[in-house]
């Protein structure tokens, strides 16, 4: 059956073409990403420039898919339509110029999803983890065993977020790192609290800021579905990361133009839960919430 996803993100949409066996096996037939910033002048409401961003680009999706032969679609929108105020407006602005319907999820819907397809991409792994996915406007934190949830949440606090409240200098401050740390502390307590119940050694990291962790580390990706970085191995690129200027990031060869601005914040982040987690290696996924969408729609759902 030959599925297509649209995930509506604050940063990025992401289009997602695949045939879906019955076994379950994904096979990527289109796969495209923009870099929309829809949450670029604030997530509590989307600009004139990234609302007409946005719709241009559904329209370019909307072509793509009617020659793609797609039976079946699901759109949806995540953070920044949930918070702005024009979000609800955004979402018939797209419906009136293209036909496409956009369905608002909650965070913790969201969460679920991711960890459905997390769970197609990465090995199996001893004990807990804890699945982490860096969005611009959102962060979804889920604990599993590997078969079930046993805990999810959703904090707004994604990169987009992160950058336009801390990241005012080049390179990022001293001060600006403190006042990160005590954010992280105060909006992260629910996970802080659930993390002295459920040891999770393993952070299985979703898409996003995880790619670029695994381009700088490694060469090529070992599979294609997933990589194992042992946590020492990510310290030698974050303290370099945590200290550059956007011109040396912009010099990076691996690091795309876009995750430029925003990549310092989400290093700051990852190092945080690294620690707070008590994280010995990370498996970076392939699959994320598309993915476990296209699972549940393959199932008929």
């Amino acid at each position: 059956m030959r599925l297509g996803v649209i995930d509506c993100g604050t940063n990025t949409f992401h289009l997602l073409v695949a045939d879906v066996e019955g076994s379950g096996e994904i096979k990527t037939v289109l796969r495209q990403r923009e870099y929309v910033r829809l949450g670029e002048d604030g997530l509590e409401k989307i600009g004139k420039e990234p609302f007409r961003r946005g719709v241009q680009c559904l329209a370019g999706f909307k072509q793509k898919l009617e020659t793609s032969g797609v039976e079946k679609l699901k759109v949806f929108g995540t953070e920044a339509l949930r918070r702005a105020t024009n979000g609800k407006e955004f979402v018939r602005a797209v419906k009136a110029e293209t036909g496409i319907k956009i369905q608002l999820i909650s965070g913790e819907e969201e969460a679920r999803l991711i960890q459905l397809g997390v769970m197609q991409a990465v090995p199996p792994f001893e004990g807990k983890g804890l699945i982490m996915d860096i969005g611009g406007g959102s962060v979804e934190f889920i604990i599993t065993n590997g078969n079930r949830v046993l805990w999810a949440k959703s904090f707004p606090i994604g990169v987009q977020v992160l950058f336009s409240k801390f990241h005012n200098n080049d390179p990022i401050s001293q001060q600006e790192l403190r006042s990160l740390e005590t954010y992280f502390e105060d909006m992260l307590q629910p996970l802080s609290a659930i993390l002295k119940v459920h040891k999770t050694p393993t952070l299985l990291g979703a898409s996003g800021s995880f790619e670029v962790i695994e381009d700088l580390l490694f060469e090529q990706r070992r599979h294609p579905l997933y990589s194992i970085v042992p946590v020492e191995d990510y310290y030698k690129i974050h303290p370099g990361m945590i200290s550059s200027t956007i011109a040396e990031r912009r010099a990076m060869k691996k690091l795309p133009e876009q995750r430029v601005e925003l990549t310092v914040v989400a290093f700051s982040l990852v190092g945080f839960i690294l620690k707070k987690a008590g994280i010995r290696q990370i498996i970076t996924s392939t699959y994320a919430m598309k993915e476990g969408v296209l699972l549940e729609m393959a199932n008929g759902k």
